[in-house]
């Protein structure tokens, strides 16, 4: 579990994800830009952010965040998972997979079994990754640059 101690590191991990998903994403802003309220979500009781460590050095995060399910939908809540980072030197060893695996026991654990991620569609280690733990694609966002 992620401290406010981690901060630092965690505010880094977050540029890292953003410089690997701009190829995907046109519309992202310049630099500098922020996708989450870290600090914010290391203090909400609705949310837990994970990370793995080796040597006492963060080398991996993830977070769950409990959101309300639409209306129309036939569960209430559900749980979205972001901040999914692992560090290059790292990767392939299951430290994503145990992450993963962590948010969600934290949220079955608070009555919630209903996980959704977004990943971008042309981002297919990512795709592969979350399929390896379970994933499954369910709806596709299309746009269209109205100008």
């Amino acid at each position: 579990m992620a401290t406010l101690a981690d901060l630092k590191t965690l505010l880094s991990f977050e540029q890292e994800i953003i410089r690997a998903e701009r190829p995907f994403d046109e519309t992202l802003d310049k630099d500098p830009i922020s996708y989450y309220d870290l600090k914010q979500l290391i203090l909400s009781q609705e949310a837990e952010v994970m990370v793995a460590e080796v040597n006492h050095s963060i080398i991996g995060s993830g977070y769950a965040l409990i959101r309300d399910a639409k209306p129309y939908l036939d569960h209430e809540k559900y749980t979205y998972l972001g901040f999914m980072y692992t560090h290059e030197s790292h990767r392939g060893r299951g430290i994503n997979k145990a992450i993963v695996e962590s948010l969600v026991q934290w949220s079955k654990s608070r009555g919630i079994h209903e996980i959704r991620l977004t990943v971008y569609n042309d981002n297919l280690p990512a795709i592969r990754a979350y399929e390896k733990v379970g994933f499954k694609k369910h709806i596709l966002e299309m746009r269209v640059n109205g100008e």
